[in-house]
């Protein structure tokens, strides 16, 4: 491997499908929510085209041209509350992900940029002790833009007090790593939601096929 690879400040995570196999979770959120509201569930079958993207923008696509009778805001509460109630009956956290942020943390400053609602990250950072490792979190609500835009890496950035220039993304989707590289960050990508072929033509800068990779880049 390059020691280019060893040559960062920090590495800033994304947490649905990096830290936790969660975007099964958020498409049976919203179609437990889409139930409620007595709409057909299976508006959010293709739930490709959304991994990577917010709650927000999930629901101004599905509900364009619906009137609910319940506010946006309302909305992304209600699942909310029903995403957190399925991320702690299954804690989905990949099985090697407790070892990799704790030998990363020994050499670098960890954060996690979350195009999640701030519970969300919360929540999922609480399972297996995971929280201590992060220096600094960063949810869509802290920022202006979601992803492919690159407020959230900016932000996790600014907070590590590091140039995102010398930091290291770790991605899943095209929409977290065009917004890494739109941050100035080098990404390395998992195919754990999006094919490796595709993550190549956002230019991630390295995709692996498993976590042990991610070590050998990052430790060696």
């Amino acid at each position: 491997m390059s020691a280019a690879w060893h040559e960062f400040d920090a590495v800033i995570f994304d947490l649905d499908g990096v830290i936790v196999d969660s975007e099964p979770l958020h498409q049976l959120g919203f179609q437990r929510l889409f139930q409620e509201l007595e709409l057909d569930p299976s508006v959010a079958d293709d739930w490709h085209r959304f991994v990577g993207t917010s709650d927000r923008h999930v629901l101004v696509e599905l509900l364009a041209g619906r009137n609910v009778g319940r506010s946006l805001e309302a909305l992304l509460d209600r699942k909310a509350a029903l995403f957190l109630e399925l991320l702690r009956e299954k804690e989905p956290v990949y099985p090697a992900i407790p070892g990799l942020v704790e030998a990363l943390a020994r050499r670098y400053p960890l954060a996690v940029a979350s195009g999640s609602l701030r519970t969300a990250v919360d929540g999922a950072l609480e399972l297996k002790g995971l929280k201590r490792f992060f220096r600094a979190t960063v949810s869509v609500q802290d920022v202006a833009r979601g992803k492919p835009a690159p407020d959230l890496y900016l932000r996790a950035a600014a907070l590590l007090g590091v140039d995102p220039r010398r930091s290291v993304a770790i991605e899943d989707s095209v929409a977290g790593v065009t917004a890494a590289k739109a941050a100035g960050l080098r990404a390395i990508a998992l195919p754990n939601t999006t094919p490796a072929e595709m993550l190549r033509g956002a230019n991630a800068d390295a995709v692996v096929s498993d976590y042990a990779q991610v070590v050998a880049l990052l430790i060696g």
